[in-house]
């Protein structure tokens, strides 16, 4: 006898987004298949919420941050057991054999795989994934904080630490969203003075409250003449999701500062490029991580205290969190709870 779970499904380009049911079969050879708990919901997803891309094939069920229990075990798979904790995210599975999977770059794979796009996403009670796309979560973790680690942790984790910033450096933050509040919080484990930049002055006490050593409202102050008086950064982290104000934001920057991208959009970005020649300034853009960078960086979280800002929603009002997500309403990370009633 088969057993079936809920789904969140698209049927038709901008579409709502409805529940359904969907039948749980065995998965294949080198793939499992994970009872979903909780869910992140991302900025990119609106775009797969949309289901607008090119040869989209319907049903579309959305979801790239996934934290559940593994409930089958394909063939040829090992490592793993049913009843294991796992988070899947943006990185959902390479082909492990082309010169960035041989390096261990899988991310850049040109074959990767992402969950809701390559296959059906995390929106729902049950996803099968490729092995190799599953992180052990740590005993110390919740799932509902896990689930946002797959893509907007591994993220921010990874674009702070793998930076090169001197013992002691600065790191200012642009944007204390649902990325910046948990770079914030990295980068003030990792030992960094760390800046928070933010639009108004009501973000200042919940930004030092994450860790932050100094506030900059970028209504009152352009942010980067305000880092340059703070003697420039060694590393700027924009998490917001308009390149708008990266131009100031460079003058910021101090002799061999870096500023990394890791919230994007259309537009493009001017750069002086005597400034910076002359003060050995790096641009650079920031992708996700592997399974194993999310694993360490939820690890790090264990050992530091550093929380993602959840808001739980039942995963029958997926659409809501789409919509408020579409609206820029203030929210850190919002989280599908795949048990709770959408009563």
């Amino acid at each position: 006898m088969s057993d079936s779970a809920m789904t969140m499904v698209v049927t038709e380009a901008r579409g709502p987004l409805h529940s359904a049911m969907a039948e749980t079969v065995p998965p294949p050879a080198g793939w499992v298949r994970v009872s979903v708990v909780a869910s992140g919901v991302c900025n990119a997803d609106i775009g797969t919420a949309a289901a607008t891309g090119k040869g989209t094939a319907f049903p579309v069920t959305p979801g790239h941050e996934v934290a559940g229990v593994i409930a089958e075990i394909g063939d040829r798979v090992e490592g793993w057991g049913v009843g294991d904790r796992v988070a899947v995210g943006w990185f959902g599975g390479s082909c492990g054999h082309c010169e960035y999977c041989r390096t261990g770059d899988v991310v850049h794979c040109a074959e990767r795989k992402i969950p809701g796009l390559s296959y059906p996403g995390g929106w729902a009670q049950s996803i099968t994934v490729p092995a190799d796309a599953l992180a052990h979560i740590p005993d110390g973790l919740d799932l509902f904080d896990a689930a946002p680690f797959g893509c907007a942790g591994v993220t921010t984790f990874n674009a702070i630490r793998k930076a090169g910033v001197r013992a002691g450096g600065r790191v200012a933050v642009f944007g204390i969203g649902g990325l910046g509040h948990l770079a914030v919080q990295f980068a003030a484990r990792l030992g960094y003075e760390t800046v928070a930049i933010a639009r108004g002055s009501d973000r200042e006490k919940l930004a030092r409250r994450l860790g932050a050593h100094h506030y900059i409202d970028s209504d009152a102050q352009a942010p980067g003449a305000a880092l340059k008086e703070l003697g420039g950064a060694d590393l700027i982290v924009c998490t917001a999701s308009s390149t708008a104000s990266v131009d100031e934001l460079l003058t910021g920057l101090g002799v061999h500062g870096q500023l990394t991208l890791v919230g994007v959009d259309a537009g493009s970005v001017t750069v002086p490029a005597a400034r910076l020649v002359m003060n050995g300034h790096t641009l650079t853009g920031h992708l996700t991580g592997s399974p194993r960078e999310t694993e360490e960086a939820m690890a790090f979280a264990v050992t530091t205290g550093v929380h993602p800002m959840i808001e739980q929603m039942p995963l029958e009002r997926a659409g809501d969190a789409v919509t408020r997500l579409r609206s820029g309403a203030p929210r850190f990370r919002i989280v599908l709870d795949t048990a709770a009633s959408g009563e």
